[in-house]
């Protein structure tokens, strides 16, 4: 029996590396707390930055600053985004629209992140969170989640040749 604590990064990749095809609800259920709590930090760094970059503890020119503040702010709408999209899945973990939704606000934030961690004045602020955000992302989210589900609804949608139904062309007179 794993705590709910022991939901890791490690050991949802220790879950793709042993190849295993589902998640259980209950796994389900904890990787979207972890993601849940990854939006979290994500929102606090952004918070952490936008007040650095605006009380100048950054030494960044004005456009530069104005430019970085302008991704912050990106970055809001990815966060708000997938925090609903979070909120509708717990809900709904079927749900291959607000999967798909979410995927993408996990990739926007990854790869604004990297770059944030590219830039010399910001990765102190950002840290591990970047990296991390992009294995959550993409393969435990999309791998673990994502991938399944929409496996799940291809094969529901597949019709069987002995339901198709033949539907007579009109004759023209």
């Amino acid at each position: 029996m794993v705590k709910a604590e022991e939901y890791s990064l490690q050991y949802f990749m220790k879950k793709i590396s042993s190849k295993e095809e589902r998640l259980s609800k209950k796994e389900e259920g904890e990787l979207l707390n972890q993601l849940d709590g990854l939006m979290s930090k994500a929102q606090e760094i952004r918070l952490r930055l936008i007040q650095a970059i605006q009380t100048g503890e950054m030494e960044l020119r004005y456009q530069e600053g104005k430019f970085w503040l302008s991704k912050l702010e990106e970055d809001q709408k990815s966060i708000e985004l997938g925090i609903q999209q979070l909120k509708f899945l717990k809900g709904k973990p079927t749900h291959l629209g607000a999967s798909i939704i979410l995927f993408k606000s996990l990739k926007d934030l990854s790869s604004h992140f990297n770059a944030y961690n590219n830039v010399p004045c910001f990765s102190a602020w950002v840290g591990d969170l970047a990296p991390e955000m992009e294995l959550w992302a993409d393969p435990i989210f999309y791998q673990l989640f994502l991938l399944p589900l929409a496996h799940s609804k291809e094969k529901r949608t597949e019709i069987s040749p002995k339901e198709r139904r033949v539907t007579p062309k009109p004759k023209n007179p």
